[in-house]
Formats: structure tokens, sequence, C-alpha cells
């Protein structure tokens, strides 16, 4: 099964989520757990959470089918101690958030080494912090999200993911989000159905193909290569609509969230209803 959704707001609250989703139609949906622009947020209170958990089983959402993003002010890869422990502080609670809402999965950039260190040193520092942060809180998984290399963030190959991954050592409280948007500017070719396949060949080969957890599925504003980190609408940029219809169509991207970024909301219900029906059309 497809969980194809889209980022929705959880204005008024989190319990929200589940609702905006079902009102676009998706089978699926990404979500903040706070305000993504300030380290801090008041806690989630009894009710609120019961609330979300309620609406997420009467609109027949499981956890698996969700995909919680933390805030953009984290970095994991600072190389400063003191800064970056404030940023392991903020994604720790970011997890116990997800916890206490049920959620099994927290999606989240690497982190950048802002010139100061190597990338193989801040590897193994955004890999310690992850680290940390899980073995305080249990049950849910960090989800790695590739960038499109731009500035000094970390993450844009598919060998920087897996030697994180491989540094954390916890096979099973790690997993990756590709972002396909991200993957093409990094020069991944996506577009081209010979380029599709060898690039998640390559995922497979070197990070195993049960740790693609998630997917973002945006349309791109640059070049390959470019490491232009833009999204546009499916279908209006360099991407085009074909490797999106043949995420739709493939059976090895069932059973884990597909997540719409593009920066046209108002497209979102067709954009997911065009990716639903040509995912049914191809079984």
């Amino acid at each position: 099964m497809k969980y194809i959704g889209s980022h929705v707001s959880i204005a008024g609250g989190v319990e929200n989520a589940p609702l905006n989703a079902r009102s676009i139609g998706a089978s699926g949906f990404g979500m903040f757990t706070k305000n993504q622009r300030q380290w801090s947020a008041p806690p989630l209170t009894p009710e609120s959470v019961a609330a979300f958990k309620d609406n997420c089983r009467k609109c027949g959402y499981a956890p698996e089918m969700i995909l919680p993003h933390d805030t953009y002010l984290i970095n994991l890869g600072q190389p400063d101690p003191e800064k970056r422990a404030g940023s392991i502080r903020a994604f720790t609670a970011e997890l116990e958030r997800c916890r206490a809402l049920g959620l099994t999965m927290l999606n989240f950039h690497p982190g950048s080494h802002l010139r100061l260190v190597s990338e193989e040193e801040d590897c193994a520092i955004i890999a310690a912090s992850v680290r940390e942060a899980l073995l305080t809180v249990p049950d849910v998984r960090a989800v790695f999200e590739n960038t499109a290399g731009q500035g000094s963030n970390m993450g844009y190959t598919f060998e920087q993911l897996a030697r994180m991954l491989e540094r954390v050592d916890l096979p099973e409280r790690t997993g990756v989000c590709i972002d396909t948007c991200h993957a093409f500017a990094a020069g991944y070719d996506l577009a081209s159905e010979e380029g599709f396949e060898r690039c998640f060949a390559e995922f497979d080969r070197l990070l195993g193909r049960e740790n693609l957890r998630a997917m973002h599925l945006n349309d791109s504003k640059g070049e390959r290569g470019g490491k232009l980190d833009r999204h546009a609408p499916l279908g209006d940029g360099t991407l085009g609509w074909s490797p999106f219809e043949r995420i739709a169509s493939s059976d090895r991207f069932d059973g884990i969230p597909l997540i719409l970024e593009t920066p046209d909301e108002s497209r979102w219900p067709a954009e997911i209803a065009h990716l639903l029906l040509f995912s049914r059309e191809k079984k």
C-alpha cells in the first residue's frame, strides 16, 4: 500500500494534522510536532495527545504512515561542543514528543560542518549526536534525510549517509528519507529511467533497501548537480512527472511515507490523487 500525502499544518494543535491530511485525500502525511522555527515549545498536553491519537484512529492513519520532521534550527553536526549540546537537547526533546504521540520515526537533516571541520570528521560528530539522543529516548527511529549539497550541509551522498548510519551503530533505530529534489540537485539522475534505476541500485548497495524508511516527493527548480534546494510542483520542474509515477507504480516504495513538500498547497489534492490513481492502475 502507498502512504502518499503532504506535510500538513498543525495550526491549532497537533491533533489537527490527521484531519488536515484527510481533507486533501492523503493516505499518509508529514508534520511538525511543534513550531519548526523555535527551539522550545510548551509540553504536549494529555488532552492534545489523546485527541491526536483519536483523530489518527478515526482517519485511518497508523504510525508507519506518518513522518514527523524536526525543527530547522537543530544542527547535530555543529563542531562547537557547547553549541552542539543545545542541538542534541532539542533533538532529544523532538524524539520525546514523537514518542508521546505514539509516532515511530523522526525525520531530520543530518547537520552542517560550517567549514570548521572536514566532512569525515563531521560524519563522526553527527553520528555521535544522534546516538546520544537515541540512547536517551527509546522506540523512535531517527531517519536521516539526504541534502542537496548546498553550503556546508552534510548527507548529500549515499556514501556519507552510510558512514553516519554505520557510526551510530543502532541499525534498528535508524533509517533514511530520500528527498527527490535534493538527490537530483546533488547529482543523482532521477529524471531518466536508467538513472532512476541506477540511483536506487546504488542506494541498495551502500545503505541496504531496508533502510529506505520514507521519501519526500518534490520536483526541482534547478538542474541535476546544481546543488539548488528549490522545490517545484510535481511535473513543473526539471524532474517532470516520470520519476514520481515510477515511485507510485513500484512495489519497492510500498509501506513507507511518501510525502509532498511542493510549494503550491492548492495543488496537493490533485498531486496526491494522481499518484494514488497511478499506483492503483499499475498494480
